[in-house]
């Protein structure tokens, strides 16, 4: 863990369980920071590693963007997908990513060449690297959400966690409970594949995006154990 003095800035934890859709100001420093690693990379450059700053340039949600717009794309949910289809989503996403590229970076993953890449692996490498120290701590909060313990997050789950009833927009009289927590789950959701569900997975990858547009280990920590209340 690093041993840095720890700033807090207190208006991160109250602000953690309000839904928003603007960028936190680390995450617009790495987004930013992504942006100039992309420009120096040129034409040339490693295309996983381009396609993982493409994805922190878009702050905490672009890896949890691309994942999601993977999974809808698996059909018969064996959790596998072709060239056609890993090069159809990077375009669907935005991504800009060549063909050449897409067929670089599929080729990596597709290591027993069947012709197919598994989206797990695939999004667990692509994802920007996270301390064990740190993935427990995010797999921690999503346990105390996952009440039902079935993997996935639902409004269900968050009635017996997060209570409304302090939400600025809940004492104005502007929203409903269910609106707030559906709002709170959109934290973790891509517009075009909102279904209401977020799982482990989605979790830990928005969270990887927050993760590494914060250096300090304990700031970290500190922020996520007290959003959470661990």
């Amino acid at each position: 863990m690093s041993s840095e003095p720890v700033k807090i800035d207190k208006s991160s934890f109250s602000n953690m369980h309000r839904p928003r859709s603007a960028m936190t100001h680390s995450e617009v420093e790495m987004a930013s920071r992504s942006r100039r690693q992309l420009q120096s990379m040129g034409t040339h450059g490693d295309p996983i590693e381009k396609l993982r700053l493409l994805c922190l340039s878009r702050g905490a949600k672009g890896i949890l963007t691309l994942g999601r717009m993977f999974r809808r794309m698996d059909d018969d949910g064996n959790r596998n997908l072709s060239l056609e289809e890993f090069t159809k989503g990077l375009i669907e996403t935005g991504m800009d990513i060549n063909e050449e590229e897409a067929r670089q970076i599929f080729h990596f993953f597709d290591s027993n060449d069947d012709g197919n890449i598994n989206i797990d692996e695939f999004l667990i490498h692509i994802r920007p690297p996270m301390s064990e120290f740190r993935k427990g701590v995010i797999e921690d909060c999503f346990r105390k959400l996952d009440k039902n313990g079935d993997g996935q997050l639902t409004t269900d789950d968050l009635r017996n966690v997060y209570n409304v009833k302090a939400n600025p927009k809940y004492i104005a009289g502007e929203e409903d409970e269910e609106t707030i927590l559906k709002r709170f789950l959109a934290n973790f959701e891509d517009e075009k594949t909102r279904d209401g569900k977020v799982t482990k997975e989605e979790f830990l990858n928005y969270y990887a995006g927050i993760s590494a547009s914060i250096d300090n280990d304990c700031y970290f920590d500190l922020m996520l154990r007290h959003a959470y209340k661990l």
